[in-house]
C-alpha cells in the first residue's frame, strides 16, 4: 500500500519492528544502504519475530537510485523535526514514499533543504525525537486511516 524508506538505519531492533509494521499494512520496506547492521542480525529478526521473511523488502545502495527506481507519479514525504507540517495535514494516497532518516542524525540537511516542499513533522512536546520505529508507526497508521473506505470520497 504505502513504501517506507529508512536511510541508513543504525539499530536492528527499529528495522525488524519497522519491518512488521510494514507487513501489517501491506507496504513495502525499503532499506537504502549503509546498514549500520548486517540483515542476518539476530536482533533485527528477534525484533521482526517470524514475521521477517514476509516483509516485502528492498535494498538500496543509495537515497537517488531508489528516487531514480520509483515511479514518477508516487509522491515522497521526508520526516523530520526541521519542519512545521504537520503529518495530519497531508493527504496521502498508495504508493507514496515516507523516508525517515538514522535514528541519531535524522535526514541529511541539504536532502531537507532540496525536498522542504514535501517536509512533514509529528507536532511533539517536552522532546526532540521519537523512537524511529513509534515514528514510522505514527505516519504509517495515519496514511493508511486515511484510505478507510468512506473517507474522503475513497470507496
Amino acid at each position: 500500500m504505502f513504501n517506507v524508506v529508512l536511510v541508513e538505519p543504525e539499530i536492528p531492533p527499529n528495522t525488524g519492528n519497522v519491518g512488521r509494521l510494514c507487513l501489517a499494512t501491506g507496504s513495502t520496506l525499503h532499506l537504502v544502504k549503509p546498514l549500520g547492521f548486517s540483515l542476518d542480525d539476530r536482533q533485527l529478526k528477534r525484533a521482526g519475530l517470524d514475521y521477517w521473511q514476509e516483509v516485502s523488502v528492498k535494498i538500496w545502495d543509495s537515497l537517488p537510485v531508489l528516487m531514480d527506481a520509483k515511479n514518477a507519479q508516487d509522491r515522497c514525504f521526508y520526516v523530520t523535526t526541521k519542519t512545521k507540517l504537520p503529518y495530519w495535514d497531508v493527504k496521502f494516497r498508495p504508493g507514496d514514499y515516507l523516508v525517515f532518516g538514522r535514528e541519531t542524525k535524522g535526514l541529511p540537511e541539504n536532502l531537507l533543504r532540496a525536498q522542504a516542499g514535501n517536509c512533514i513533522t509529528i507536532p511533539m512536546h517536552g522532546t526532540r525525537s521519537l523512537n524511529l520505529a513509534t515514528a514510522v508507526a505514527i505516519v504509517l497508521f495515519e496514511a493508511v486511516r486515511q484510505q478507510r473506505p468512506g473517507k474522503d470520497g475513497v470507496e
